[in-house]
């Protein structure tokens, strides 16, 4: 796929590079858009429906298990079977499972087009951001498309919550028509403005099918004991054995990709210091910052009393990120490199969270504000350096696999950070007490990313010299790269 034709030495993008980037945006903003709204009108299905507690929580799983399970799988497809072709058909898939959702009468039906949703997700997500990362020059110009990305992404969710409550009082079928109707503009600009590329070469062994259905699995067992942990001590026997089988079944995986001919995933990605420590970043930051946002939300709801469209419309601050990510977060990394400004991202979250801990019965909106507000600037600063670091370095034709590691690690982050939370809120007995628990976990969370950010600045006092606009590609954002390490000119 032909890379940014622009000027070198120069961030900005010719007409067709810039629309070419708002589809793939588009994109991630569907998806966030469609999280954000489903979560707002759960409880309209759940009455509507007359759906059990369980059910209506399998509702909004099931699409985390679909995302998670099958997001490595999707990255690697990408990069097998092509970019464009995965995009273009999960895409469908998405926007006909999405409205199916719409249609349903029963719990069933529904949880299992949330599924496929989130498989579609799981597949069309990492196609999108591998695109970006071989269409833009290496640098600048491929920081700030993906820091744009990045604010895109945060930005759908915020919004989301607003459009899901205000759809909601229409009717919660709407909740899934909508994405419909998103997802067909996205599909016909796309199809004009995604580049075609040529078809993969056949890969000699074969597609390694022991190494998908292995890893595929892996995946599926361990989001499904992630998502048990909201249980807390209930059941904890059957969470440990399908943790276990999980993790066994990662074993079987990496002893396939040992001795496959041409393997699934190869192994020396996941030696790659900068990238694991960028996906394990990601899967803490986000982890918390959901985390959080569950935690708020409930308070909101359930112990002040507030309707969904007032606790949409208050956490709306906390994307802030998408208008400061595509605009000041590219400076800060071109002057500082993306691994002070993750820990800065981080040190900023820690902050904000660690303000929430003394939550009241009756606090104001003000008192909530500077915690809300902090939050969504740490995003800025954290997730979109993060996504940059995560694929920063990485050869082009594993650049579907380095986005899929990360897609999965922000899945398994939201997930882990939701559980936790409530896990914690009802061992603790719910009430005030149980949401100041439940908040020592997103605390927790960065507060361990911190750590993780700090090793990988640790001896580069050398700040990134030049401006956004004038930094050549290789040096300056690129060189500041650090990936919360030392990144490597190529892939190990």
């Amino acid at each position: 796929m032909p890379t940014s034709t622009s000027t070198p030495g120069s961030t900005s993008l010719p007409a067709r590079a810039w629309a070419l980037l708002l589809v793939l945006c588009g994109t991630i903003f569907l998806e966030g858009i469609d999280v954000a709204m489903l979560a707002v009108a759960v409880p309209s299905i759940r009455s509507d429906l007359d759906l059990s507690t369980g059910t209506a929580a399998w509702v909004m799983s099931a699409y985390v298990l679909g995302y998670a399970g099958f997001t490595l799988l999707g990255g690697r497809a990408a990069d097998l079977l092509g970019r464009r072709r995965m995009f273009l058909g999960w895409l469908v898939v998405f926007m006909l499972f999405s409205g199916l959702g719409g249609f349903a009468q029963d719990g069933w039906m529904l949880i299992t087009a949330r599924f496929m949703t989130g498989v579609a997700a799981a597949f069309m997500t990492p196609a999108a951001l591998s695109i970006i990362t071989t269409s833009y020059a290496e640098g600048p110009q491929r920081n700030q498309a993906l820091l744009v990305f990045a604010g895109t992404a945060a930005g759908g969710f915020s919004l989301g919550l607003v459009i899901g409550g205000l759809l909601t009082q229409f009717g919660w079928r709407w909740v899934f028509f909508a994405p419909v109707l998103l997802a067909a503009a996205v599909l016909l600009a796309a199809l004009r403005l995604v580049p075609k590329e040529p078809r993969p070469e056949r890969v000699a062994g074969g597609f390694d099918l022991a190494g998908a259905l292995t890893a595929s699995g892996s995946m599926l067992l361990l989001a499904f004991a992630i998502v048990r942990l909201e249980h807390g001590l209930a059941g904890w026997p059957l969470t440990a054995l399908v943790a276990a089988a999980g993790l066994a079944l990662a074993g079987v995986f990496v002893a396939v990709e040992r001795r496959a001919a041409a393997p699934l995933v190869r192994l020396g990605l996941l030696r790659k210091a900068s990238t694991v420590r960028a996906d394990l970043g990601a899967l803490l930051f986000v982890g918390s910052f959901f985390g959080f946002q569950f935690v708020a939300t409930l308070y909101l709801q359930e112990l002040r009393g507030w309707s969904s469209l007032e606790t949409a419309f208050a956490l709306t601050v906390m994307g802030v990120d998408a208008i400061l990510a595509p605009t000041l977060t590219p400076r800060l990394v071109a002057r500082f490199g993306n691994g002070r400004v993750i820990l800065g991202g981080f040190v900023l979250a820690v902050v904000a969270y660690a303000l929430f801990l003394p939550v009241g019965p009756d606090w104001s909106y003000a008192a909530m504000f500077p915690t809300l507000l902090l939050s969504g600037l740490a995003f800025s600063l954290a997730y979109g350096p993060l996504t940059i670091a995560a694929t920063d370095g990485i050869a082009e034709e594993e650049q579907g696999l380095a986005s899929g590691l990360l897609t999965t690690a922000v899945q398994f982050g939201s997930a882990v950070g939701i559980s936790l939370v409530t896990a914690v809120y009802g061992i603790v007995g719910g009430g005030l007490d149980g949401f100041r628990a439940a908040l020592v976990v997103p605390v927790a969370m960065v507060a361990l990313g911190t750590v993780v950010a700090a090793t990988g600045t640790r001896g580069r006092t050398r700040p990134v010299t030049g401006t956004v606009t004038g930094t050549a590609p290789g040096t300056g954002a690129s060189e500041g790269a650090e990936a919360l390490a030392e990144t490597p000119k190529a892939a190990v």
